[in-house]
Formats: C-alpha cells, structure tokens, sequence
C-alpha cells in the first residue's frame, strides 16, 4: 500500500510519470521504499532544498505503521 500511495505521489510531481517506479526492500534495519525516476526529473522529486523529499517522507511515515525510510534514485544510476 505504501509503495503504490508514493508511487502515485511521485508521479503527480514528474514529467515522465511513465517512467517511476517504486521498490520495497526489507533491510535490517526496517524497510526501504526506492524510487526511481527519470534523471531529468530527479531535481523535482528532491525540490530545492529537499523540501519535496522530506515532504513525501513524511507523508509515507504518517501512513506507515513502522519506520520507513525512501531513497531517490534516478533511472540511469541502476
């Protein structure tokens, strides 16, 4: 459910909405959201500052039950 709500978050935001997709990975240390994007959108998932980052960290963290934690990455840095 968490993945498919920052999934759709993320690509309200892009310009290549075709191109996010978003990975769960459970790691020692919790959970792991991975979004990945297309490099030209890369800047607009993070905002200046990181305000959109921290913006759809806190929107997953108020839905989640556990400490999530997200990483963005973009398409090319597979």
């Amino acid at each position: 459910m968490l993945a498919e709500a920052l999934e759709h978050l993320v690509a309200g935001v892009v310009d290549h909405p075709d191109d996010v997709s978003v990975r769960t990975r459970q790691l020692r240390r919790g959970r792991l959201l991975e979004v990945r994007v297309h490099p030209d959108d890369l800047g607009k998932v993070i905002g200046r500052g990181g305000r959109t980052a921290t913006s759809f960290r806190t929107v997953v963290s108020a839905l989640s039950d556990s400490g999530v934690r997200i990483d963005f990455v973009d398409i090319d840095g597979r």
